[in-house]
């Protein structure tokens, strides 16, 4: 029996990682040799080498059936029109084995250079809902993705229960817009801490249960803050798809919130949880005053990591054509004011931790993840990935602790 041989390689967001190991799976039914890459359209350059990485893989493995799919692939496969034994997938079709079977016919197919390895993590990633309602104007996902759509509890449940049969002592729910999950359940309305409420009960061996990016501006996301402080089992730290501290860049960009609901949600925390932001700098009409509002939200309510980026203007969006664009080199220089920031929010927090105990999950090379998403370098023995212990903080080197174990 030939040994299935079927490669991946995942491209922007850790959903595509987890579509990519459904892809696989569901591909090793029908064929024994495959690449599949999974490319991302999150910004302009990430389209760009999305193309470059697939023409790269189609040249070094000619031998090779090469299946591309993923939002670069949805929005411009004219990108990867004329690559040999290639084809190209989009969103709505990726998880179709119909796309795939009988569409590349190759005697004795094989893969002869590829060394790109989706990272296997510790930590097991459950998506719950794919898609997007909402019409930001900088924003081509919902275009690539469709309207949202919430899973059912019940295949949920499977994954999680499949999830720790097979040793994964933490569960991320992921999805492209999980505030938004919403079933009926029993004739009632079935929300985000309701599924989070429902799972550790469903499934008591969870030992941790972390959410991915959640957007701030939903009524739930207070309840699933009443959760964390309830529930040692809910990892004490949030990532708000924030985009800008600006109320005026917010309503320009078609976000829901406002700085106000942010204090709020921080001040609900009552400093037990942390959070990380998504910060896009240089939005059209960004001025240097309303930049200043978003780090005088960042001085305020102190979140310990951004993700900031420069605004890339997307063809086929609002903000593409908004007046007053902004000068690029502007905008990388505010990534680097508001992660310069950040980074002094997170060493300070880090300062506070030291001489505590605390609960890490171990990735790689004795590397682990404490409850607030920061690295813990433990001292030692090596321990193997996916152990959880408790480890005692007594140091800061960098972005990481040192620890040692109890």
């Amino acid at each position: 029996m030939q040994v299935k041989n079927i490669k991946t390689l995942s491209l922007g967001c850790r959903l595509n990682a987890l579509e990519s190991e459904k892809i696989q799976n569901m591909l090793a039914q029908y064929m024994n040799t495959a690449i599949i890459v999974n490319t991302c359209a999150v910004t302009a350059e990430a389209e760009r080498q999305s193309g470059q990485t697939v023409r790269r893989i189609a040249r070094e493995n000619p031998n090779a059936p090469l299946f591309i799919t993923g939002c670069a692939a949805t929005r411009n496969p004219e990108l990867f029109q004329n690559i040999p034994n290639a084809v190209t997938i989009c969103n709505r079709d990726k998880m179709k084995p119909s796309a795939y079977t009988g569409q590349i016919n190759i005697d004795n197919p094989q893969i002869d250079n590829f060394h790109h390895t989706d990272a296997k993590l510790s930590k097991q990633f459950v998506q719950i809902q794919n898609g997007c309602n909402h019409n930001c104007a900088y924003c081509i996902t919902r275009q690539l993705r469709g309207g949202a759509v919430s899973f059912e509890y019940d295949a949920i449940l499977a994954d999680v229960r499949r999830a720790v049969t097979n040793g994964y002592g933490e569960i991320v729910l992921t999805g492209v817009d999980i505030a938004s999950y919403v079933q009926k359940k029993c004739g009632n309305t079935f929300l985000l801490s309701d599924l989070c409420q429902q799972l550790l009960h469903d499934v008591p061996e969870i030992k941790r249960l972390r959410l991915s990016s959640v957007d701030p501006a939903v009524p739930d996301v207070k309840n699933i803050i009443d959760l964390i402080l309830r529930d040692p089992r809910m990892m004490p730290h949030m990532h708000f798809s924030m985009q800008s501290g600006s109320d005026t860049i917010l309503r320009s960009m078609g976000r829901r919130h406002n700085a106000q609901m942010v204090r709020d949600l921080v001040a609900r925390a009552n400093g037990k949880i942390s959070f990380s932001w998504d910060i896009i700098c240089g939005f059209p009409g960004e001025t240097d005053e309303l930049f200043q509002e978003t780090l005088d939200l960042v001085h305020e309510t102190r979140p310990i990591k951004i993700h900031a980026f420069p605004f890339s203007p997307r063809p086929g969006t609002p903000a593409a054509t908004m007046p007053n664009q902004i000068n690029r080199n502007v905008s990388k220089e505010r990534v680097r004011i508001i992660n310069n920031l950040a980074n002094q929010n997170r060493t300070e927090f880090m300062q506070t931790q030291i001489g505590k105990t605390v609960q890490v999950l171990v990735e790689e090379n004795n590397i682990a993840r404490c409850p607030h998403d920061i690295g813990v370098s433990v001292g030692g023995c090596p321990v193997a990935p996916r152990t959880i212990c408790d480890i005692e903080l007594i140091g800061v080197d960098g972005d990481n602790f040192i620890g040692r174990i109890c």
